[in-house]
């Protein structure tokens, strides 16, 4: 990561870990000095961590980036979905996400380590 800041944070994958994921991520832009419009982080994390929540693992990594004025925000399931008999459903959650405003860019890919669901956010 060249040229921005990061933090990442492992939670428990359970029901709660969307509200946990939340609050890091908009407690780490303000303390970057960024002024988010905390419903847009709120909404997309919690959708992000949801997501990876619902893919079964046993815990869940929440990554947030700054460059630009905007945040990378991403969600690591560590469990693949698809060797479990299941497709992620990739698609709904992408455009979930596109519809919060603030977000300018997202994606999901499948590794050997989990799901990566990301979204970038404008500050």
């Amino acid at each position: 990561m060249c040229n921005r800041r990061g933090a990442n944070w492992t939670i428990e994958s359970a029901p709660w870990a969307a509200g946990v994921a939340r609050r890091k991520v908009t407690e780490q832009l303000t303390e970057w000095g960024y002024r988010p419009d905390a419903e847009a982080i709120e909404s997309v994390t919690g959708l992000l961590v949801n997501a990876a929540v619902a893919d079964g693992g046993r815990r869940v990594s929440v990554h947030v980036s700054d460059q630009d004025q905007q945040a990378c925000i991403l969600a690591l399931s560590h469990h693949t979905p698809a060797a479990a008999g299941h497709e992620p459903g990739g698609d709904d959650i992408l455009h979930q996400v596109t519809a919060v405003s603030a977000v300018t860019g997202c994606g999901t890919e499948t590794g050997a380590d989990g799901r990566r669901i990301w979204a970038v956010i404008s500050l």
